[in-house]
């Protein structure tokens, strides 16, 4: 018995002395791992087209973090595998199938991902090159990317992952294969593209969601520079800014709404032409926005009878202008389908400002006579109006005095939609806020564009809470909820009153945006910091200022 817990006490320390961690005391290893060798001439020129492999050691042992998101190759190989995978290794060895071109330079950018296996410390932006002809390129283009419009996140609220090709200039531009030189930027949108060879090339830059590194079109953002760039020599401090990128105009669904049903489409089409097709819904009515992705089809479906009891297969047709289809969906008429009223606002009215409600319908008819507005149970004097802008909401004036408390009851049917009417009866409360609870901006502005512009206040998540469509040079906010804002202008340059982003598949560049940047903040938005009773007046010179342009 006494010799097996022996055996078996030297197995342990055997398996013990066998693992790879952390020697036990001392400081933490903060030293990242370092290259050693690897299977090729230590020239890096002249290497065999017909290498298969890709083989580097390390001075310790490793694990590559992430390594299908950062490693990059330029020109592109598909490699078919990759060590190590889990589990750590004194080297990393790549394999693919693929012959290599003549006399080309190959990069094997893999970013951060080499890390050691102890303490995951990272060997930073860490590159191998070599070459099949008789020198490796040493050309480079280097400089930064970031968004124009001033978004720290993407579309769906996640961090970026830009990326910057190169392709070679030909009759024929093929974007839906990848860039011959790719590189990722850093955190900070830095982005270096190294080892390039003298020729004619187009620069894109473009956040790749779904990490293929190739622009997806319609889908992505993206930055490009419509002429070529004839690379004979380094370029430096190249800036490069991404732009919400244009949809194609595609029907995308239709879904059962309240009150009908909706039908969205991509790409925001200027006008949408709907009808039914069929004998039902045979009364009803259609909106849509210019510009929108929504079209609302209404129409009553209890007094008609349809999906009532089971689900009814309703077919319409649409015409885009560019593009016409017929498509149905299956009706099941929702057990609840009230016209409801709320307020999403505030119950805080800013002084000078309108009192707003919302139904969940479109509003075709109010009945304000029959409302009642009251402070102090003291009936006030108002008047009321559907929105020009927004045909969902109300709008109430009165002679708000601040300070007082107010309750406005609108009386069941006295809102009106195409097919329904407000089913039951509602009460507002709110008060009109005092102006020392506010503050304001005023912003002289130097060298104006010369259109029309809407000028921005965003918030934290570069989203307009107050804006104004102008042209004058002294712009001014007032009544302002205290927070931290950020300012931005649109320019209107083509007068269509909307601002038009870039299109990559016509190589239409975007309408003029500012962002407002001190000289202290670097790349960084200024933030405007509005408090109570203060008044902040800044001047901005916009020929100072980088205009963000593709």
């Amino acid at each position: 018995m006494k010799q097996f817990l022996l055996w078996l006490f030297l197995a342990l320390v055997l398996v013990s002395c066998a693992r790879v961690g952390s020697p036990i005391g001392g400081g933490k290893d903060t030293i990242p791992p370092k290259m050693v060798g690897s299977n090729i001439d230590t020239t890096r020129i002249n290497v065999p087209r017909d290498l298969k492999e890709l083989r580097i050691d390390f001075d310790e042992y490793i694990t590559l973090k992430d390594i299908n998101k950062n490693l990059i190759i330029s020109p592109p190989i598909k490699y078919t595998k990759i060590i190590p995978s889990s589990m750590g290794n004194k080297y990393l060895q790549i394999q693919w199938k693929d012959t290599l071109q003549a006399n080309t330079t190959y990069n094997f950018n893999f970013g951060n991902s080499v890390v050691d296996l102890n303490e995951s410390n990272p060997l930073p932006y860490f590159n191998f090159a070599f070459s099949t002809g008789d020198k490796i390129d040493d050309l480079f283009i280097s400089g930064t990317i970031s968004d124009a419009l001033g978004n720290e996140k993407n579309s769906e609220g996640k961090d970026r992952n830009l990326v910057i090709g190169l392709y070679q200039v030909k009759d024929t531009m093929n974007y839906r294969q990848k860039p011959y030189y790719i590189t990722k930027a850093d955190p900070d949108g830095y982005f270096e593209l190294n080892y390039l060879t003298p020729g004619k090339y187009k620069i894109i830059g473009f956040d790749d969601e779904n990490n293929n590194s190739i622009y997806d079109l319609g889908k992505e953002s993206v930055a490009f520079q419509k002429q070529e760039i004839n690379l004979e020599s380094s370029i430096s401090g190249m800036k490069l800014k991404i732009f919400p990128s244009k949809k194609a105009i595609k029907y995308k669904e239709m879904a059962i709404s309240t009150g009908g049903v909706l039908m969205t489409f991509e790409g925001n089409p200027d006008k949408v032409i709907v009808k039914a097709v069929g004998d039902k819904p045979s009364d009803y009515k259609v909106t849509h926005k210019l510009r929108s992705d929504s079209v609302k089809i209404w129409f009553d479906a209890g007094k008609e009878n349809i999906g009532v009891a089971v689900s009814e297969n309703l077919k319409f047709s649409y015409d885009t202008g560019t593009k016409q289809d017929t498509v149905s969906i299956f009706y099941k008429k929702p057990a609840k389908e009230d016209m409801t009223v709320s307020n999403p606002f505030s119950n805080e009215l800013a002084p000078g400002s309108d009192f707003r409600f919302a139904s969940n319908y479109i509003i075709t008819k109010i009945q304000p006579e029959n409302w009642k507005l009251e402070s102090d149970s003291i009936s006030q004097n108002f008047t009321a109006k559907i929105s020009e802008l927004d045909s969902t909401q109300v709008i109430v004036k009165s002679n708000f005095v601040v300070g007082k408390k107010y309750k406005l009851t609108v009386p069941k049917n006295t809102v009106i939609s195409f097919y329904n009417r407000l089913s039951e009866s509602v009460r507002f409360d709110f008060e009109a806020a005092k102006p020392e609870e506010f503050g304001s901006f005023t912003v002289n502005l130097v060298n104006k564009p010369e259109h029309n512009f809407w000028i921005q206040l965003l918030n934290d998540k570069s989203e307009p809470v107050y804006q104004k469509f102008s042209n004058e040079s002294l712009i001014k906010f007032i009544n302002l909820k205290p927070a931290s804002y950020k300012l931005r202008i649109l320019v209107d340059n083509n007068d269509n009153g909307f601002w038009d982003s870039s299109d990559f598949a016509t190589e239409t560049l975007s309408e003029d945006v500012y962002l407002y940047k001190k000289a202290g903040d670097k790349d960084i938005m200024t933030k405007i910091n509005i408090r109570p009773m203060w008044e902040i007046n800044e001047n901005w010179d916009l020929t100072k200022e980088e205009q963000s342009v593709n």
